[in-house]
């Protein structure tokens, strides 16, 4: 068994340049992973969870999809809006969302105090990104992400 206390946690804070998106974080997925912890891991855990902290009129991310990741989110306490592709949904304390692979999502606090949610996600060895907003894609191996806009190409290019 392994054993943290969610209070010992460090916020991380991620901030965009202009400050659209502005998140804080306690990865607590990541915090089983030290020795402090109990004994090591066999691996990565099966699921990431986070607890996350939105200040007022802040997003979590761009608007984006995965591929093979399902997020679940816990709303603790606060209020906002959760953007979906064909419809907004407003969010509060008590709520419980869970979106699908392939479904685009994006947290919005409208509120006027923070927005803390719980993410929990099954923990994919890949994932790919899609940004409908800025057709932007990306892709993750492990805890590696790169981010690309595609262009078309002939299967042979650079090939022969």
């Amino acid at each position: 068994m392994k054993k943290i206390n969610l209070n010992n946690i460090p916020w991380f804070e991620r901030k965009s340049p202009k400050g659209k998106y502005h998140r804080y974080r306690r990865n607590v997925a990541l915090a089983f992973q030290s020795r402090k912890t109990g004994p090591k891991l066999p691996g990565e855990a099966p699921f990431e969870v986070e607890l996350v902290r939105l200040p007022p009129k802040a997003r979590h991310c761009p608007f984006h999809s995965h591929t093979t990741e399902w997020e679940f989110y816990l709303i603790v306490s606060g209020a906002g809006r959760m953007r979906l592709a064909k419809e907004s949904v407003r969010i509060r304390a008590g709520d419980c969302l869970l979106n699908p692979p392939g479904e685009a999502h994006q947290i919005i606090n409208t509120g006027r105090k923070d927005l803390l949610y719980y993410v929990i996600a099954n923990n994919t060895p890949v994932d790919i990104w899609h940004y409908p907003d800025s057709n932007k894609w990306g892709w993750s191996i492990g805890r590696s992400g790169f981010y690309f806009r595609r262009s078309t190409v002939n299967y042979y290019d650079d090939e022969e």
